[in-house]
C-alpha cells in the first residue's frame, strides 16, 4: 500500500523531537482491539536512506552530519550517502537504486538534478518505499509521497525585499537603481522558484523604472549559475561590469545563496568598484561573518536543523502508521506534493545577533 493519500492537518509538528532522541509519544502504537502493528507502519529500526547532493555548501554537509545522529537517536538504521562532484547524477541514481535494493522503508531525496529520478521513483513505488523530496521538490512525477522544505517562493521575496531595503538605506539619494539579476542552476527545481518569489517584488519596480538591469538579462534562463558554482557567478559578474557598466554605478545585485554572493562581491571589489547591496541565502559562516562587518547586505536563515528534524519526524510518523504533518501542497508540475514547508527568515546586519541567538555555531559570529 503506498502511504501518498493526504490528510492535511494543522500546525507544524514540534521538529525537535528527532534530534533529541525523543520519539513520538504515540510511535508503535497499536489500533484499538488490534494484537499487530499498524498496517502501514514499519520496524522500529528499519533502514531509512537519504540520498544528498554533493557537498556544494555548508548547509548540505550540515544536513548529512544531522541525518546521520538525528537517524540513529530516533531508534532507525540510517543510511546517508553524498553524490560524487564529477558524476552526481549517475552517483546520486545508483545510491538510490541501492537503497532501494538494501529494503529501505524510506527514502530521503535532496536531489542532484530533480528532474532524472523518473526510473529510481519506479523502483521505489514497486517496493512499497515513501519517497520524500527534501529540500528541492521532484519534478514530473506522481511517486514522490511527501515533500518537506522551507517556504522557498517566500524566500525569493524576502531577498527582493532586502534588496530594495538596502538600496533604499545606502543610495536613497539615487531615482534609479541599477541592479544585476543572478539565479542558481538550472538542474535545481528550487531555482526558479526562488527567482519567481523574487521577480513578484522586483518586476513592478523594474516596470515603473526604479530599477534598471543594465545588461538587459532578465529571465531566469539568462541569469542562471551551472552547478552552482561560485568561479561561474564570478565569471558571469565580470562580463558584466567590463560590457555593461562602464561610467555607470552598480548599485544592488540579487544573488539566490551566500555562495555566489561571495563570489560577486570578490568580482566587484576586483574591479575596484563600490561594494553594492547583494542577497544571500543559507547564513553560511563566511557571509554571517560578512553581513556584520557591512559587506555581504543580507542572507536568509533556513535552520537546517529543523528541516532535518522535520524530515526525522515525516519517517517517525509513518513507522507509527500515521499520516505525516503537513502544511499544504506544492505543484511538481504531475500532480500536489503533499507538503510540510517551514519559515525562512531574513537576516541583516540588524537583526543577526537576535535571528541566531539559539544557534551556538552562528551566534558567536554576531558577538562584538
Amino acid at each position: 500500500m503506498r502511504k501518498s493519500t493526504f490528510v492535511a492537518l494543522a500546525g507544524i509538528a514540534a521538529v525537535s523531537v528527532a534530534l533529541t532522541g525523543c520519539g513520538r509519544a504515540d510511535t508503535g502504537a497499536e489500533p484499538e482491539g488490534s494484537g499487530a502493528a499498524p498496517e502501514a507502519g514499519f520496524a522500529a529500526d528499519a533502514t531509512i536512506g537519504v540520498a544528498l547532493p554533493d557537498r556544494t555548501s555548508e548547509n548540505w554537509v550540515l544536513a548529512g552530519d544531522l541525518f546521520t545522529n538525528g537517524l540513529e537517536e530516533a531508534g532507525f538504521t540510517g543510511n546517508v550517502q553524498y553524490a560524487g562532484s564529477s558524476n552526481s547524477v549517475g552517483d546520486q541514481q545508483q545510491q538510490i537504486q541501492s537503497m532501494i535494493s538494501a529494503g529501505a522503508e524510506v527514502i530521503i531525496i535532496g536531489a542532484a538534478d530533480t528532474a532524472q529520478l523518473a526510473t529510481q521513483l519506479e523502483a521505489a513505488d514497486a517496493a512499497d518505499i515513501t519517497v520524500i523530496a527534501y529540500d528541492r521538490l521532484i519534478q514530473d512525477s506522481e511517486l514522490v509521497d511527501y515533500y518537506v522544505a522551507f517556504d522557498n517562493f517566500h524566500v525569493g521575496e524576502l531577498q527582493a525585499q532586502s534588496l530594495l531595503e538596502g538600496l533604499e538605506a545606502q543610495h536613497g539619494d539615487v531615482d534609479t537603481w541599477n541592479i544585476e539579476l543572478f539565479s542558481g542552476s538550472a538542474d535545481d527545481s528550487n531555482s526558479a522558484v526562488f527567482f519567481d518569489g523574487a521577480m513578484s517584488v522586483l518586476q513592478p519596480k523594474i516596470d515603473d523604472g526604479t530599477l534598471n538591469i543594465v545588461s538587459g538579462q532578465t529571465t531566469v534562463q539568462q541569469t542562471a549559475t551551472e552547478d552552482w558554482a561560485a568561479e561561474n557567478a564570478q565569471n558571469r559578474m565580470d562580463t558584466i561590469l567590463q560590457s555593461s557598466y562602464e561610467g555607470q554605478d552598480l548599485h544592488g545585485v540579487l544573488s539566490p545563496n551566500d555562495n555566489l554572493a561571495r563570489a560577486i562581491l570578490t568580482s566587484v571589489q576586483g574591479a575596484g568598484r563600490d561594494v553594492p547591496v547583494v542577497t544571500g541565502q543559507d547564513s553560511e559562516v563566511e557571509s554571517v561573518q560578512s553581513i556584520v562587518a557591512g559587506v555581504q547586505y543580507s542572507t536568509i536563515y533556513k535552520d537546517t536543523r529543523a528541516l532535518v528534524a522535520a524530515s526525522i519526524e515525516m519517517a517517525q510518523a509513518l513507522q507509527a502508521g500515521e499520516e505525516p504533518t503537513t502544511t499544504g501542497t506544492q505543484d511538481n508540475g504531475a500532480f500536489e506534493v503533499p507538503s510540510n514547508l517551514l519559515e525562512p527568515v531574513i537576516v541583516t546586519q540588524e537583526n543577526a545577533a537576535e535571528a541566531y541567538a539559539d544557534n551556538e555555531d552562528l551566534a558567536p559570529l554576531t558577538e562584538g
